[in-house]
């Protein structure tokens, strides 16, 4: 098992070499750079343009370099730590992620948490109350979670909210709370804001784990290992937990790779409609801007999330599933 994690890690540094280059390299597909772009808002704005001043923000920024230069330059960066400037905001990278990353995993880890509290009890009891009331219930549920977009449900809910309440349900904190140091009141204000968003995007993944987990405990609860194991007198309660739970559990865990980098990045569209302060907005507007340095940063981060995931994963169905633990040892 080291050696397999230790291969894998090695596997994992190589493949996250490569994106780094194709990320930088799709960064700058598009024509023009950030320095256009900065001189097309100037322009607009009736700011008189200079040659002497294009020339200044061309070597400051080092848009003038070839792109290998660039790319080294960058890589060197990150190897030291250092993501490099943000264009667009004219601070670090790391500040400007780090003001972001801790507000984007508290929501997020906070609708991952309440999605499998919810999901996974619910899923359970529809697979083994099959055509109940219950079971029809949560099937609808199901349904209309998966069909209904999450920006339409934000959309409505802060519509009733407004309308029957008479309050406005955008952003994770209240107007005066914004800029201030954090303090008790901040994270209760934060605690009244969370509501909405954790609705918002932990209701299509709420309905979707339901419905993997009614469909394969079902599949699960049919096969003869179960039929043998009652026969042989094994408690209703003690045969689920033990075996068909953990087998159908797999479809869920295999998905963990993907729900790292979804932690940071969170709903990006909702998170636009809610005007939450998370790193899915920041990326879009660096992407936008063609905020290299700040983009490809982010990207990376994503990537890398993304990779350790899947390992994660990988272990965990090692560790519930025996069949794949005797493939791993065979």
């Amino acid at each position: 098992m080291a050696s397999y994690i230790v291969r894998r890690i090695i596997y994992m540094i190589g493949l996250l070499v490569v994106l780094s280059f194709v990320t930088f390299a799709i960064i700058q597909l598009p024509p023009g750079d950030y320095l256009s772009t900065y001189i097309a808002n100037l322009e607009a704005q009736r700011i008189p343009i200079t040659d002497e001043l294009i020339e200044s923000l061309r070597v400051r920024y080092g848009l003038g370099d070839p792109f290998l230069v660039q790319y080294s330059k960058w890589m060197r960066s990150l190897l030291r730590g250092d993501m490099g400037d943000s264009f667009m905001l004219n601070r670090p990278v790391n500040q400007v992620i780090g003001t972001r990353l801790a507000l984007s995993v508290t929501l997020s880890l906070s609708t991952l948490v309440l999605v499998y509290l919810i999901a996974i009890p619910i899923g359970i009891y529809s697979a083994t109350h099959q055509h109940s009331v219950g079971d029809y219930i949560a099937t609808v549920f199901g349904f209309l979670g998966l069909a209904t977009p999450n920006f339409l449900l934000a959309l409505i809910l802060m519509y009733l909210t407004f309308t029957y309440f008479g309050w406005a349900p955008g952003g994770l904190f209240s107007r005066e709370y914004m800029a201030a140091e954090w303090s008790f009141g901040k994270v209760v204000d934060l605690i009244k804001h969370l509501p909405v968003p954790l609705i918002v995007i932990g209701t299509a993944g709420t309905a979707e784990i339901i419905r993997i987990l009614r469909g394969s405990l079902l599949d699960e609860l049919g096969k003869q290992y179960v039929v043998t194991a009652r026969t042989k007198g094994v408690g209703e309660r003690r045969l689920l937990i033990k075996y068909p739970v953990r087998v159908a559990l797999n479809p869920i865990i295999s998905t963990i790779g993907g729900l790292l980098p979804a932690i940071i990045s969170g709903a990006t569209l909702t998170a636009i409609v809610l005007s939450l302060p998370t790193i899915g907005p920041l990326l879009l507007q660096a992407l936008q801007s063609q905020d290299m340095f700040l983009a490809g940063s982010i990207i990376m981060l994503l990537s890398a999330l993304g990779l350790i995931g899947t390992l994660i994963s990988d272990l965990l169905l090692v560790a519930i599933d025996p069949r794949i633990r005797f493939e791993v040892k065979g």
